[in-house]
């Protein structure tokens, strides 16, 4: 399943550098989850019955750029976006998370909002931290997409997943740059390090095929981080995955293609299947 290229223009990097003032009907929210105070972008309408979408950020990053992909599920759909520990508005810890430790914060936040079984999108190395949760935690997955997910066994090093960044970096769009300063700023670069580390020691196949929710492996044609191999790869790994192909995107599919990821998403929660191409 193949989808058409998007945009990222002035005001979706407003919309992505809003918080904590409230825009296209999100919000910002605090709660203290593990002795952390952590910061959740959310967009909730009263009285929706669909089930709630959680979106979780990838290194270096945060609730922003995800922001985009929020405001497009908000209208149909109960969203959240909280920031991972250390990064976004959240508190930082001393030291830099690895992914089980990531994934048990995950879980201790989805108790502190007291929420069903989520869908649960996680993109880059957060497609990492939402796999080890769906793998430990299957109560509290309904249903998953894997974005982009790192990393790619033949290039598990930091200086592969740098290289294959800075060419991503040529095809995304200009505008996310503010973003990622703001983010890094925010994150501190050591710990930005520190994560990549964690994340091209963490062999998240061992994950992948103990997930038994029905998951999409999802990503960019044009994605050099997570390129295409990988990912059939990693779909064949997960006993009921499907593909999905963002027609022209890089690696931040989510932020610049939000209509059609928002789409993937639908299709996944849809009371029929239909996502059969593999």
């Amino acid at each position: 399943m193949s989808f058409f290229p998007g945009t990222f223009g002035l005001a979706e990097l407003r919309l992505a550098m809003a918080a904590p003032e409230p825009a296209a009907g999100l919000t910002s929210d605090w709660r203290r989850v593990d002795g952390l105070r952590t910061h959740t972008r959310l967009g909730v309408r009263p009285g929706t019955d669909a089930p709630p979408v959680v979106l979780v950020h990838g290194l270096a990053v945060s609730h922003r750029y995800l922001t985009p992909l929020a405001a497009a599920l908000a209208g149909t759909h109960p969203v959240y976006v909280p920031d991972l520990p250390g990064f976004g508005l959240s508190e930082h810890p001393r030291r830099a998370y690895d992914v089980r430790r990531h994934a048990a914060h995950l879980s201790a936040w989805l108790a502190a909002y007291g929420l069903p079984p989520v869908c649960l999108l996680g993109h880059s190395f957060g497609a990492e931290v939402a796999a080890a949760l769906a793998a430990t935690q299957p109560d509290a997955v309904r249903a998953l997409v894997l974005a982009g997910p790192t990393s790619d066994p033949t290039a598990r090093s930091r200086r592969a997943q740098v290289g294959r960044w800075l060419v991503d970096s040529t095809r995304e769009a200009p505008l996310q740059a503010p973003i990622l300063v703001r983010d890094v700023w925010n994150a501190r670069p050591w710990r930005v390090l520190a994560t990549l580390s964690h994340s091209v020691r963490n062999a998240i196949e061992a994950d992948l095929v103990r997930i038994a929710a029905p998951t999409v492996v999802l990503g960019g044609a044009q994605d050099p981080v997570a390129p295409g191999a990988w990912r059939d790869q990693a779909a064949r790994l997960v006993p009921d995955a499907e593909v999905a192909v963002v027609a022209g995107a890089p690696h931040n599919a989510p932020t610049t293609h939000p209509t059609a990821v928002a789409d993937v998403i639908r299709r996944l929660l849809a009371p029929l299947p239909v996502l059969t191409d593999r």
